[in-house]
Formats: structure tokens, sequence, C-alpha cells
């Protein structure tokens, strides 16, 4: 007997609230949308209406996943950010809302800019800090870099789905290396979770994302470290960084940047209002 859009939702939500999902409901009607292939109003409108068995099975094996704390956007393979859809893989984090503070501090410096902006994107992931400017600057164009294969030919995806491959190149470096000239504008989101407290995050966050993308050292400043010198060998005398950091890093990661010879002239707090994202200028 065929179950319904409404029975499976029930019998989707209690599953995920027993496994500690906090919107068991909400993420229930997002994986049957992809399960089904309908939108959300079409399951609001027919909630009696009957899923075909092989559907409803392929809604279960989603469920299943959901319920081992797979993020939904690996299960479906996307996330949003800036109002635009980017592809993710096992080489890069999830763009998430915190990082939307970086890309509008950067949008506010651009707007005072005349001329083309060149931007570099170190550490690129999915290319979401790059290609969400460049989405807002149609004038710019730039270079995304990341350590990881994966990450690399993901972010170009992602630049081609948006319609931006043409100002929007990606290489696989380390940082900046084979990196050549000055840019306007450096962004960047380096890992910056200590190492030991990796395993203590929730487990979307421990189990699924990259630990390599996560892992800032002992202190979580060690890509700091690293990307400063790189920042100060990139950036243009009249450029900007625009960097994400975690909560309570501010002091430390503008000590080290000033020690690479770059100077805050900014910071910019995300929608709870923590600080997340420090601007840096070419001291002098």
């Amino acid at each position: 007997m065929s179950r319904t859009v409404e029975a499976l939702l029930r019998e989707a939500g209690r599953r995920l609230a027993g496994a500690g999902i906090a919107a068991p409901r909400g993420e229930a009607r997002v994986l049957l949308q992809a399960a089904l292939g309908q939108p959300a109003e079409a399951l609001v409108r027919a909630p009696e209406a009957p899923v075909a068995a092989a559907r409803a099975h392929r809604f279960d094996a989603l469920i299943a996943r959901r319920a081992q704390r797979e993020p939904v956007s690996r299960i479906l393979g996307k996330r949003e950010f800036w109002s635009l859809e980017f592809a993710v893989c096992e080489d890069t984090l999830d763009p998430r809302p915190d990082s939307e503070a970086v890309v509008a501090a950067a949008l506010r410096w651009c707007a005072g800019r005349s001329g083309r902006i060149r931007a570099l994107d170190l550490g690129t992931g999915t290319g979401c800090l790059l290609l969400a400017a460049l989405s807002e600057l149609p004038d710019a164009a730039g270079v995304g870099t990341d350590i990881a294969a994966g990450a690399v030919a993901t972010a170009a995806r992602n630049a081609a789905a948006l319609g931006l491959a043409e100002r929007a190149s990606f290489r696989r470096a380390d940082w900046d290396s084979g990196i050549e000239g000055g840019f306007d504008l450096v962004l960047g989101n380096p890992p910056y979770i200590p190492g030991a407290a990796i395993d203590r995050l929730e487990p979307e966050i421990a189990r699924w994302e990259p630990r390599t993308a996560l892992d800032g050292g002992a202190d979580g400043l060690d890509a700091y470290r690293r990307m400063a010198p790189a920042i100060a060998r990139r950036l243009a005398p009249s450029g900007a960084a625009f960097v994400e950091i975690g909560a309570g890093q501010e002091g430390a990661v503008e000590a080290i940047m000033a020690a690479a010879g770059l100077e805050r002239f900014a910071r910019h707090a995300d929608l709870a209002g923590t600080v997340r994202c420090l601007a840096f200028a070419c001291r002098g």
C-alpha cells in the first residue's frame, strides 16, 4: 500500500528527531522534495497524495543518511550561499552564513573604488567567497587557489554553473605558490579550529567536513601564519584583504598579520554579532 506525503513526513520527522536533528520536519521536507523532484508548494498542496514505492524507498534512504548526521548539503551535493547555489564535495567545507560577512565587507570596500578589480581567493574551497563577490562586481575578475584537487574542480564547476567562468579561474596551489602579480582584493577563510577541539564539534562538522579545511593546529592559528606572508606578497599597495576568523581570534590574527607588514583597518561582525572578518591593508 502506498504511503502518503504526510505519512512519509511524519515518520521521517520522528526518526530525525530521535537522531537529535534540531529541525526534523523541515529537513524531512527538503529531502522529500529531492526524492520526489517536486517543489515545496506541491507537498503542501497535496499532503494526502500517494507516493510511488520507488520514490518512497529513495526518500527512506535519504532519511537514513541524515539520521547518521550526514549533513543535508552532503546528501544533496549542494548548499546555498549569498542566495547562490554551490556544489560541494568531500574536499570542500560547506559554505556557511557566517562567511557572508567576508563577502559583505569586501563589497562595501569595492563600492568606493573605480576601475577593474582583480581578486585572489586563498583556500577557495567551493569558490563561494570569490564567486559571490564576482556575482556583484561585473567588472571584476579573480583567481582562487586550493591545495585540494577536488576543491579546485568543484569551484570551477560552480563558476560555470553561475555563468562566471570567463571571469574566475581556479588552480591547485599551496596558498599563492605559482601565482604572479598583485591583487586589489584578497579573500580568505583558512582553517581556524584548534585540532583538539574538532572531535567535540557537532557530528555534521566533525564527521563530514574535510579535516584539513578545519584544523588550524594546536592554537587554531597555523593557517594564518602561512597565509599572512602570502597576502603581503600578493596585495597591491592600494588593495585590501578580508579574512574570516574564529570567535575570540581577533587579537592573535591581527598580531600575525602585523608581523607580515599588514595593518588592520576594519572589523566586521556576522549576524550574531561575533567579529567574523578582519580587513587588512599594506602598512604605510
